[in-house]
């Protein structure tokens, strides 16, 4: 029997956190269990920092109850067993990458080498580099580094990979996907849902410091029955934006794409108003869309 969900390895019950007359978390409960990569999602102020500042005992929730490994967050047995990568860090610029993988590795029992950090992370040829002289992206893989050399069964990622460019950004993932087969479990804030449905295999969506949804990519997908119709066509995507069930259509080059609340009746419009209309492909809505569905109605955070 496999028992690796048997116990969340962290989680959030009824946690609430206020900043002033701001509820920044609402009631919230959250767990994250072994060999999950669990994706939340919100907009900016939605709650997702201050979720991963509980979690990683940075901050005291108001009410609520809070737990890592089991444990308060806040004691060293359970902060031995994460990694952190975090939007922002005190990161000292004068050492090389080598001189800060050795640091991070020293407060570990069993580190990963320099080397594997290295690989992982794809940090090629900048080892005798000092950090401040990096760019921006390269920082944000050096991060990544030092969050993964302890081995850790659990990592915290928030908004791993902005700044970071199209190629990089696939880097990360691999090696990310690398230490996911391994063991290792994830939690990952980010501001691209590609990337969550690239590497989540469960997502919760926060408006309002409240969890609005909560299941797998498949399950929030479908709480909404939106439709992605492609196809080439000389019609312009403003007009058919005004159609009824029509929420968006947008031209990208010679294809027209459009996400309507239902397929038959658009696609049927679409062939009568182009006979010409040709590579015609309709797929249920991406996250991109339930997303956005979901949180469009969500309450606004209650003021003092």
């Amino acid at each position: 029997m496999d028992h690796r969900f048997d116990m969340p390895l962290a989680s959030l019950q009824d946690a609430r956190k206020r900043y002033g007359a701001i509820a920044a978390l609402d009631g919230v409960d959250l767990e994250l269990r072994g060999g999950q990569v669990l994706a939340l999602l919100g907009a900016n102020g939605a709650g997702k920092t201050t979720a991963i500042s509980l979690l990683l005992g940075l901050v005291e929730p108001d009410a609520g109850q809070v737990r890592l490994f089991g444990r308060d967050p806040r004691e060293l047995a359970a902060r031995q067993g994460v990694g952190v990568m975090l939007q922002s860090g005190a990161i000292v610029e004068t050492l090389t990458v080598a001189e800060l993988l050795d640091l991070t590795r020293s407060y570990y029992p069993d580190p990963r080498s320099v080397e594997d950090c290295a690989a992982i992370a794809g940090l090629d040829g900048l080892l005798k580099r000092r950090y401040g002289a990096l760019s921006g992206g390269q920082q944000r893989r050096v991060q990544f580094a030092l969050a993964i050399c302890g081995r850790p069964r659990l990592l915290f990622l928030d908004e791993p990979t902005t700044g970071l460019d199209i190629e990089a950004r696939q880097g990360l993932w691999r090696g990310l996907r690398e230490l996911v087969a391994a063991g290792t479990s994830v939690l990952l804030t980010t501001h691209y849902l590609e990337e969550a449905e690239a590497l989540a295999d469960r997502v919760v969506v926060l408006a309002g410091g409240r969890v609005v949804a909560d299941g797998s990519l498949d399950e929030v997908r479908a709480r909404v029955d939106q439709r992605r119709i492609r196809c080439r066509t000389t019609l312009d995507a403003a007009e058919v934006a005004r159609w009824p069930q029509v929420r968006a259509a947008n031209r990208d080059g010679g294809r027209l794409e459009v996400v309507a609340d239902a397929a038959e009746d658009v696609v049927r419009r679409l062939l009568a108003a182009d006979p010409a209309l040709s590579g015609l492909d309709v797929s249920r809505a991406g996250l991109a869309e339930a997303f956005l569905e979901i949180t469009r109605d969500a309450p606004l955070k209650e003021a003092a």
